[in-house]
């Protein structure tokens, strides 16, 4: 499983993406929105392992692939979509990088991408996302990504002690196609 983009190779993931996971889910500032307070390269190894076993699955619901800068051939996060509901075409998404390229435009690459894949080859009809209501980056990716607000959820995190907002967001595949 393979996407492209300008920027940006996304792979389905591989054992030996280990260390490279790590080293981005380690940082603190990755970790503010997250529920782990630390990660260890067993918590990572378990979380790849996750992804690696979806593959194999029949049929396929989950896609959750690496994010690889083409240039460097370096892994910088991941992005994926998931299947809510096959009957109803209803899937998910979401994304996640390397603090060191967070602001440079590579999550909207790769969420425009996953976008595609899920109108273009699932044949979804809706695809929904979510995010804390602090992040603003987050906000940014999915409305960029031309997703709309469709809901606020009032403290429905709770995320190291502290309660967070939700907001949700969807885009339809009439509206995918109208761009």
């Amino acid at each position: 499983m393979i996407l492209e983009t300008h920027r940006l190779l996304m792979r389905d993931f591989v054992e030996t993406d280990l260390q490279a996971v790590f080293a981005y889910q380690s940082d603190p500032l990755y970790l503010h929105y997250n529920y782990w307070t630390q990660r260890t390269k067993n918590d990572v190894c378990e979380f790849i392992q996750m992804f690696i076993n979806q593959q194999k699955e029949q049929p396929r619901t989950k896609f959750q692939l690496a994010i690889i800068l083409k240039e460097e051939n370096q892994l910088i996060g991941n992005c994926g979509i998931r299947v809510n509901d096959s009957e109803m075409r209803e899937a998910n998404i979401g994304y996640e990088l390397n603090t060191q390229y967070w602001g440079q435009g590579y999550a909207t690459e790769a969420a425009q991408a996953i976008l595609k894949f899920g109108f273009e080859e699932l044949r979804m009809h809706r695809i929904w996302s979510w995010c804390v209501s602090e992040n603003v980056a987050s906000i940014r990716v999915l409305e960029k990504i031309r997703m709309r607000r469709e809901g606020h959820l009032r403290e429905k995190e709770l995320i190291k002690g502290r309660w967070y907002d939700n907001f949700l967001y969807a885009i339809l595949d009439r509206e995918w196609k109208a761009k």
